[in-house]
């Protein structure tokens, strides 16, 4: 058996696939470097304008000096304790309109967004009248904004509190544990009244996520966007979203009994430490699936790819006369290779669809002209070419098909299979596995050489006797 021509055939293809695997791996190599290169332009486009936002806002914040005692020498000292009271809305409203464009860096490109909000928040000032006892001094309360970029505030105008304009708008916050944002301070005249409505409006710019902490006691965002591929994530999903081809639109909602954000600015909370943790309504600008994440995936593939071709190509000398050098299964491996090169090349200046078109009939075609001189005839050639096109026509399927591409690819399986066991029903592999290289079963070739023989003694006889 292992002696056997057919043994050493399988062997050597085998041997031949495993050999294809190194540019393959050259290939996913260059992919992963190209995607890099990718990844380099948007983290320069956040470097030149701003990264991911995280909007913490409005809230208001109160200096109060309270007089305390201390024991010092035996002896009770009243001494100063400065802190920030932090009151959070009763409601917040965030109205926003995304506008995401696209920015170009060579052959490469990348994502920004501008987001316009409405704010809209009320508060109750019940709790301030709390600190107006004797030992108590409070300070200027002020509106406080904080972005995780402060770049990408590009402006702040209409602020309002209970209908009157304010103008003094400051940059930073004012408080050390925030530093990026803007504060604004309440005329005191103002913050005498029960309630508080503070309205105003913010242009925001941004890379990626845009986040909003619902800091309200009721709290709602609502966003409109024309990017068409949001990607949901955070720590709410949205309560309503519509997505289509020009964008989307989606409500988020939330409340102290579902986030517990109050508890995080209580008196002696540690903002800083707790800021990053606070959850949020998130969306992210994501790039669909890209050339080279499919690109990627297409050259996981590839191995399957080659092993059907090489299959079809035995299949067929199996079938006919006609018999291949295991070099001419590794040069048609070779320009499958070459396929997702040609693909990878084409996609960064044409797009994916159009590169996979392209590269598929140019290996269709050099494998129809090859072919046509292996295979001795045009038909032969025509119909492997064709079946290249289908495979890699299923092959773009699965691709684009995500939900049902284990169905998809179940189904190509169990057809090839069920193609190979049908065309080679009725074969003899064990008398296959005894042919010669040229063709010939090796009884045949024994029998030939007995008669041979017999023909070279009777010659023999025949001179002798003469």
């Amino acid at each position: 058996m292992f002696k056997s021509p057919l043994f050493i055939k399988i062997l050597v293809l085998i041997g031949s696939l495993v050999l294809l695997l190194v540019p393959l791996s050259m290939l996913k190599g260059l992919i992963n470097e190209r995607s890099e290169y990718r990844n380099d332009v948007e983290n320069s486009l956040e470097q030149s304008t701003s990264g991911p936002q995280k909007l913490l806002g409005p809230l208001i914040a109160v200096p109060i000096t309270e007089m305390i005692s201390v024991q010092e020498d035996g002896k009770d000292v009243s001494k100063p304790s400065s802190f920030i009271r932090y009151y959070l809305p009763d409601t917040l409203n965030i109205d926003g309109n995304q506008a995401v464009e696209t920015r170009h860096i060579g052959i490469y490109d990348g994502q920004i967004w501008h987001t316009s909000m409405n704010i809209r928040a009320q508060f109750s000032t019940n709790n301030f009248k709390e600190w107006k006892k004797p030992g108590v001094e409070i300070g200027q309360p002020f509106i406080v904004m904080a972005v995780s970029d402060s770049r990408g505030l590009v402006k702040v105008e209409k602020v309002s509190v209970n209908e009157a304009q304010l103008t003094d708008i400051e940059p930073g916050t004012g408080l050390a544990a925030l530093k990026q944002g803007i504060h604004v301070k309440i005329p005191e005249s103002v913050y005498q009244d029960d309630q508080l409505t503070l309205s105003l409006t913010l242009n925001l710019m941004g890379t990626g996520t845009f986040s909003v902490v619902p800091l309200g006691r009721q709290s709602e965002l609502s966003l409109t966007s024309n990017w068409p591929h949001p990607g949901f994530l955070g720590d709410f999903l949205p309560q309503t979203r519509e997505v289509s081809a020009s964008g989307y639109q989606a409500l988020w909602q939330s409340s102290w009994f579902a986030n517990n954000i109050n508890a995080t600015f209580e008196e002696g909370a540690d903002l800083y430490r707790e800021i990053n943790t606070l959850p949020a309504f998130s969306v992210t600008v994501e790039t669909p699936a890209d050339q080279y994440q499919l690109i990627d995936r297409a050259v996981k593939y590839a191995v399957l790819l080659i092993a059907m071709t090489f299959m079809a190509f035995f299949i067929f000398e199996t079938l006919t006369a006609t018999v291949m050098h295991p070099m001419q299964y590794l040069l048609v491996g070779m320009s499958l290779v070459m396929f997702y090169l040609v693909l990878l090349a084409l996609s960064e200046h044409i797009g994916f669809n159009l590169a996979w078109l392209s590269a598929s009939l140019v290996c269709a075609f050099i494998n129809g002209i090859y072919l046509q001189a292996v295979l001795k005839g045009w038909k032969r050639s025509l119909g492997f070419s064709a079946g290249l096109l289908t495979l890699d026509m299923v092959l773009w399927q699965l691709l684009r098909s995500q939900e049902s591409a284990l169905l998809l690819g179940t189904g190509v399986l169990l057809v090839v299979l069920t193609s190979v066991m049908f065309l080679t029903r009725h074969i003899d592999w064990y008398a296959l596995s005894m042919r010669s290289p040229r063709g010939k079963p090796q009884a045949a070739q024994d029998r030939q050489s007995v008669k041979t023989v017999d023909d070279g003694n009777a010659d023999d006889r025949d001179r002798l006797w003469k």
